[in-house]
């Protein structure tokens, strides 16, 4: 575990620990090292140079100039905002359910965005703004479910919110098949095009609210940070602390809700990113506490990460980025099992 310094700016004081600020440092540079990457990847590849040419407007090339800041920059913005909302979300279901395995993609949330999509593709042939909609409104109204259904008395969170997400998940998972078989191939395959997860043709259309999402509910994630830090203690001694335990986790389940929302209408469900994020962050950081900003950056860079090796998967496959993330989560969640008795 770090030590932590504290910082005193007048009235304001801030705990940091030099190791969590070094690894989220080197995270940070590996994103840009990667976004770097990926901006001078694809049919036509352009050398680093090149990249910081038009990312700066000192560069020469007019073709770059097109093709990374209108076609490859926005898809390299969402997928840093998506990461990073993904990866803030997975830090709080993780605290709120206190189980490894309590990310929104595991938990039905993720399912209930596919749920709204589903319905919006296959009834009533909506396009991608609707679509998008959809995702969200059925993401927030499978939380409230989940959240209401994992009562017991006046408590929630815990195992039962694990277990009652599952439940759900299974549920919205046959309606989605019921819907698939029901629609029209071409709107099924819209839809299952939709559910591969996809950073393809991403445009500013969905860098901007992507973005603008994650600015909005990522400061009042991080404004609770320090409550959601001492309910880890257990729910008497934060109570005792001062600290309304059931209101909080209603904030913090709507604000992670809000995130799985918006990052999967950009991008359609990612698996994987909310559920490793938050845990690498903690292991490499060994910082106690919530790792709200480090998993955030930590889902950014395994998002990009993805998205740079399904770009360069063998054979010229250009697997979307949901099946690479999903292979890689298998894997990991494999991992985890033999780890952690626990789980």
């Amino acid at each position: 575990m770090s030590a932590a310094r504290v910082l005193r700016l007048g009235p304001v004081s801030l705990r940091a620990r030099p190791r969590a600020l070094t690894v989220c440092g080197l995270l940070v540079a590996a994103g840009f090292m990667l976004g770097i990457v990926l901006l001078g990847t694809g049919t036509l590849p352009f050398s680093p140079g090149e990249v910081m040419g038009s990312l700066t407007g000192t560069g020469d090339n007019a073709m770059a100039d097109r093709v990374i800041l209108r076609l490859r920059l926005p898809r390299v913005l969402t997928a840093v905002f998506v990461g990073a909302g993904l990866g803030m979300a997975g830090a709080i279901f993780q605290s709120v359910s206190r189980n490894t395995l309590g990310s929104p993609d595991m938990i039905g949330f993720t399912t209930g965005a596919a749920t709204g999509a589903i319905t919006q593709i296959v009834l009533f042939d909506a396009g991608p703004l609707a679509t998008a909609l959809g995702a969200v409104l059925a993401c927030i109204v499978t939380g409230a479910v989940v959240f209401l259904l994992s009562r017991k008395g006046r408590t929630t969170g815990g195992g039962r919110l694990v277990l009652v997400g599952m439940g759900v998940g299974a549920i919205l998972t046959g309606i989605n098949t019921v819907l698939l078989v029901a629609g029209h191939l071409d709107q099924a395959v819209s839809a299952q095009i939709w559910l591969a997860g996809s950073l393809n043709a991403r445009t500013w259309s969905h860098a901007v609210p992507a973005g603008l999402g994650l600015l909005l509910l990522a400061p009042v994630a991080l404004a609770y940070a320090r409550r959601l830090d001492i309910t880890e203690m257990g729910d008497d001694a934060a109570s005792q602390l001062g600290v309304g335990v059931e209101r909080l986790r209603l904030v913090m389940v709507v604000a992670a809700a809000g995130l799985t929302a918006i990052a999967t209408a950009a991008t359609g469900p990612i698996a994987f990113i909310a559920l490793a994020a938050p845990q690498l962050a903690r292991r490499l950081t060994g910082a106690p506490g919530v790792p709200l900003l480090s998993g955030a950056v930590m889902g950014a860079v395994l998002l990009l990460t993805a998205d740079l090796i399904s770009l360069r998967f063998p054979f010229s496959l250009n697997l979307p980025i949901g099946y690479t993330t999903g292979i890689l989560g298998g894997g990991y969640l494999l991992w985890l099992l033999t780890q952690n008795r626990r789980v």
